[in-house]
C-alpha cells in the first residue's frame, strides 16, 4: 500500500515516513504544495496525508483539486489549525480525517490504518491466497503447504500487487509507479530485476500459479487452473 505524505516540516515528515515504513507502508514524501498536488493527481496512492499550511499551494487547494479530478483516495489533514471552522473547511474540501498537531505516533498510525481500510483498493486482510500459496504481507513471507519463503519488503509488495491484480496484465510502468512511486533513481529495468528475483525465490509451479511475461507490455500472475481453461 502506497501513501503520499505532503508536509513541509522536514524533521516531522522524515519521522512519519520512518514510522510508516516500519509498519510496511510504502511512502512518498514531498515538502511543498505544488509538488504535492502533482503527485496526488497521479492517482497511484491508497492514502493521502496533507499538511494544511504548505509553501506554494495550501493543503485545502490540493485536496479540492484532487476531488475535482474525480479521485476518491482517502485523505487526512495534519495541521495545527484546530478551530471548529478549520476542521469544517477541511472536511468540506473532501478530507476523511483531520488530525491536530501535536499528536502521538500511536494515534497517527491508528488513523492511517483506518483510512487504509477505507480505501477501495485495499482488502482488509494481511494474508492473500492464490493457488495453494499464501502471501503474508505484514511478515513479507510466502507459504506453500507449510513451507515458508522469505521475501524482501519490495519483493512482497510486488507479489501483493500481482496477486491483487491476478489475471490482469500490468505494464512495467504501472508496476514501477505503484511499487517505487516517483523515485527518479529507479529505472524500468528494476521491474525486470524484481520479477527475476520472485521467479528465483518462489516455486510458482508448486503453488499452482504462473508469473507470465506478456511481450512488449508487462506481466501477469495467473492461477494454472484458470490459465488452462483458456
Amino acid at each position: 500500500m502506497r501513501i503520499l505524505l505532503v508536509e513541509d516540516e522536514i524533521a516531522l515528515a522524515d519521522a512519519l515516513q520512518y514510522k510508516l515504513k516500519q509498519n510496511k507502508y510504502q511512502v512518498d514524501v514531498v515538502y511543498d504544495g505544488i509538488s504535492g498536488e502533482d503527485y496526488a493527481l497521479s492517482d497511484i496512492y491508497d492514502v493521502l496525508i496533507l499538511d494544511r499550511m504548505l509553501p506554494g499551494k495550501e493543503g485545502l487547494e490540493i485536496l479540492r483539486s484532487v476531488r475535482s479530478a474525480g479521485i476518491t483516495t482517502p485523505a487526512m489533514f495534519l495541521t495545527a489549525r484546530d478551530t471548529v471552522n478549520d476542521r469544517v473547511d477541511g472536511l468540506d474540501a473532501g478530507a476523511d480525517d483531520y488530525l491536530i498537531k501535536p499528536f502521538s505516533n500511536k494515534e497517527f498510525l491508528a488513523r492511517v490504518n483506518a483510512l487504509a481500510r477505507r480505501s477501495l483498493r485495499f482488502i482488509d486482510n494481511d494474508v492473500l491466497t492464490i493457488g495453494c500459496g499464501q502471501l503474508h504481507t505484514q511478515k513479507s513471507e510466502f507459504t506453500i503447504d507449510g513451507e515458508t519463503y522469505s521475501l524482501t519488503n519490495t519483493e512482497a509488495a510486488l507479489m501483493e500487487l500481482l496477486i491483487r491484480n491476478k489475471e490482469l496484465v500490468l505494464s512495467k510502468e504501472q508496476i514501477m509507479e505503484k511499487i517505487w512511486g516517483f523515485d527518479h533513481d529507479i529505472e524500468l529495468a528494476n521491474v525486470e530485476l524484481y520479477i527475476f528475483y520472485l521467479r528465483k525465490k518462489l516455486p510458482f509451479a508448486k503453488a499452482g500459479i504462473r508469473l507470465l511475461t506478456v511481450r512488449g507490455i508487462g506481466y501477469m500472475l495467473t492461477e494454472k487452473a484458470e490459465q488452462e481453461k483458456k
